[in-house]
């Protein structure tokens, strides 16, 4: 494992998530280690540069971020990152992106698929519910010490600019016997990203959709040998705007075989609001 480097500044998701314009539809942008989980960075910060170059392409503010699809084609490592950025189709209230994210002079990366859309007629519900659980500061956190003689997964650096704290879950260190997938967790930058009219940056819920397999560990137990599951594509649909801290992530998987798995995740504010839905494929590697 590439050991951690912690002689870097660590800023903010609204200080570091930022790109540099070129020219037309390409963009630059640098990314440190700090956001790293296990070997390289979190793929859902690696697609928030690609929607940060979109929304400059775009620059139009009545466009909102609706949709967007990642594959991960290449790995994309801290460093100089280059940004390219094709306006598939504008309309008068929606647009299509394409957006591309790589090292400087790799062949491959992450490639963002993202639909923006203007507040158009249409009818209003909600047709699920949150699971009840307690809430935040009364769940224990991922930053708790161990208790004696307990090993858990090596720590990342990105849990560092991310608090998690378990609502529905078994710790790595409790032998269970598996029954379920379902887990829910309360997730929250140590500093929100919050826009000037109050609701948190939608980029930053793209970060916090992309760490599901959990509910794979809840499902199988946690039991050697150790294995990390990186995201094959990452797709988020963006609900209600996010207007607290805290978002509640309530995951299961759906299906896993040959190497593979399916999970998904819907995301609540901290009020009870559907704020988004999640969905990944992710294949297993073994430590």
């Amino acid at each position: 494992m590439r050991p951690m480097r912690h002689d870097l500044r660590v800023g903010t998701f609204a200080e570091d998530v930022v790109v540099r314009r070129i020219e037309d539809g390409r963009y630059s942008a640098g990314l440190d280690d700090s956001w790293d989980v296990v070997r390289f960075p979190q793929g859902g910060v690696v697609a928030a540069f690609g929607l940060r170059a979109a929304q400059a392409e775009l620059d139009d503010a009545s466009l909102a971020l609706r949709t967007c699809t990642t594959v991960f084609a290449g790995t994309v490592a801290p460093g100089e990152l280059e940004i390219t950025v094709d306006v598939l189709r504008r309309g008068r209230t929606a647009a299509q992106v394409r957006c591309e994210v790589r090292n400087a002079g790799a062949d491959s990366g992450a490639t963002t698929v993202a639909v923006y859309g203007a507040t158009r007629k249409g009818p209003t519900f909600t047709d699920v519910t949150p699971p009840v659980v307690a809430p935040p500061l009364s769940c224990p956190s991922y930053r708790d010490p161990l208790p004696p003689g307990a090993e858990s997964f090596p720590p990342s650096r990105f849990w560092e600019r991310v608090e998690g704290r378990a609502a529905i879950r078994h710790p790595p260190w409790e032998q269970h016997e598996p029954i379920s997938s379902e887990v829910a967790t309360w997730l929250r930058f140590d500093d929100p990203p919050v826009r000037s009219d109050g609701t948190i940056d939608p980029l930053a819920l793209i970060a916090l959709a992309d760490r599901m397999p959990g509910a794979i560990a809840e499902r199988i137990g946690h039991r050697p040998p150790v294995w990390f599951a990186p995201s094959a594509d990452l797709t988020v649909h963006l609900f209600e705007p996010l207007r607290s801290g805290w978002v509640l992530a309530h995951d299961r998987a759906r299906w896993a075989d040959e190497g593979w798995a399916s999970v998904e995740s819907m995301l609540w504010d901290e009020s009870g609001v559907p704020v988004g839905y999640a969905t990944q494929m992710v294949l297993f590697t073994y430590l």
